[in-house]
């Protein structure tokens, strides 16, 4: 007989292009902020002065198999951020950036939304980003790509909303590489296998507005689409 006073939650997952079509449990979700040197100018910040810094969304925050995302309650701003995921297959504390690649199981591309107004507010009082970042439905992610074959340094990054494009760069802007950010991430926490991380955004995001389709892709990873409901 089980223990728990309550039923278990749920295990989000994520599709993977693996043989066999697996699914990719997801434990966290860590994101990187200002990690392109024109979005941090896009928004108000000197990129050469910034170490990576860190906030989290929940697990369930994601939304996966195109599905609809509902436009979040509590804002007057969504905002669009396409950016790469980093699904970690080995976890570990204190990795080495040459070992970082190692622990990844694959990529895909997700977006980042973002309640903007709230965050803008939170930043004018100093309070925590949770409910600008955190929310519900807040990480579409599209099938996630074994790592092998993938090259996270380079590759064109786009989204575009409603056939039109919004956001243009290459992974090859990141301040800090994939290897570098996971590395400096698990000098604060240790990782473990089911994280995911979401890498920065380029230049370019903007408002979303209910009906609009979103398109995302990474060249050499994927792609991810939702609909803003």
């Amino acid at each position: 007989m089980s223990d728990l006073v309550i039923p278990a939650p749920s295990t989000p997952t994520v599709p993977t292009t693996s043989a066999g079509g697996g699914r990719f449990p997801v434990r966290r979700v860590f994101c990187v902020g200002r990690n392109y040197a024109a979005h941090a100018r896009e928004m108000g910040h000197d990129p050469d002065r910034e170490p990576p810094f860190f906030f989290t969304k929940p697990a369930d925050a994601v939304v996966v198999d195109d599905a609809d995302t509902p436009y979040p309650s509590m804002t007057e701003r969504l905002e669009h951020e396409v950016e790469l995921v980093v699904a970690i297959g080995t976890g570990g504390a204190d990795i080495h950036p040459d070992d970082a690649l190692a622990h990844v199981w694959g990529y895909a591309v997700g977006i980042d939304l973002t309640r903007r107004d709230l965050q803008a507010e939170a930043k004018r009082l100093g309070r925590p980003w949770d409910t600008a970042k955190g929310f519900d439905a807040s990480a579409p992610v599209g099938a996630i790509v074994p790592a092998a074959g993938v090259d996270p340094t380079s590759g064109a990054i786009d989204l575009r909303v409603n056939g039109e494009l919004r956001q243009s760069g290459d992974l090859g802007d990141q301040i800090w590489s994939v290897a570098e950010t996971i590395a400096e991430l698990s000098r604060f926490v240790a990782l473990a296998p089911g994280d995911l991380l979401m890498t920065g955004t380029p230049d370019g995001v903007g408002v979303l507005e209910r009906g609009d389709v979103l398109d995302g892709s990474i060249a050499g990873v994927g792609s991810v689409r939702t609909r803003v409901v």
